[in-house]
């Protein structure tokens, strides 16, 4: 079975390019104004312009109020709500329902009792992401801090979704990420950047080189 690959955090027209290029099958953008990969509503939807509709855009958002997600979806033609903040399964199901769209929910993880945290969201999401938690200082974001987990943690496992390992990812450790955990959905952000929120399009083609090889 082939890897399908989410490429996040995209911020210009040449990782767009890239990233369809090279086959993703989900092109990643963040509206979480902390983040150095954050764009606006605006920016998303001329990105996502020239994009083929068999690629699925996603929408990553921090514990959003109603009114910032409705702005994107008027925008941008989003097919995937991805929410990596504290949003309860009620909140999932309640959003997941007004906006019609398919959820994506990250799981943030760095021990086995992390892992359990995404049963509640089986009943209600789409799609699971297994990240690793932020590290604790002040300044560390949700995701895209480059730090992987111990993949031995959910490997063998059995989820009623399809789920997706983010993480820490670069073509390097791709082939080790997949054959551990038995991922075949993954998520790369910062692997394939030249420095935060920069984006190398010849390392998302490397990435995704890997990935179609798995």
């Amino acid at each position: 079975m082939s890897i399908a690959t989410k490429i996040c955090g995209l911020s210009s027209e040449a990782a767009v390019a890239a990233a369809i290029e090279g086959g993703a099958s989900y092109l990643g953008f963040v509206f979480y104004p902390p983040s150095p990969r954050a764009v606006t509503a605006a920016r998303a939807a001329a990105l996502c312009a020239g994009v083929p509709a068999d690629f699925r855009r996603v929408a990553l958002f921090v514990d959003a109020d109603d009114a910032a997600i409705a702005a994107v979806i008027k925008a941008a033609p989003i097919d995937i709500l991805q929410f990596h903040g504290h949003e309860s399964p009620a909140r999932v199901a309640e959003v997941k329902a007004r906006f019609g769209r398919a959820v994506m929910k990250a799981i943030a993880v760095a021990s086995a009792v992390d892992v359990l945290a995404a049963e509640p969201y089986e009943e209600v999401a789409d799609i699971l992401l297994f990240d690793a938690k932020p590290p604790r200082r002040a300044d560390a974001l949700p995701g895209g801090n480059g730090l992987a987990f111990d993949w031995q943690l959910i490997a063998g496992r059995r989820w009623r979704l399809p789920w997706m390992l983010s993480g820490g990812l670069t073509a390097a450790l791709l082939p080790e990420a997949v054959q551990i955990s038995g991922a075949r959905l993954v998520d790369v952000s910062s692997g394939v950047e030249r420095r935060p929120g920069d984006k190398d399009p010849d390392k998302i083609g490397e990435f995704l080189r890997v990935a179609r090889g798995l």
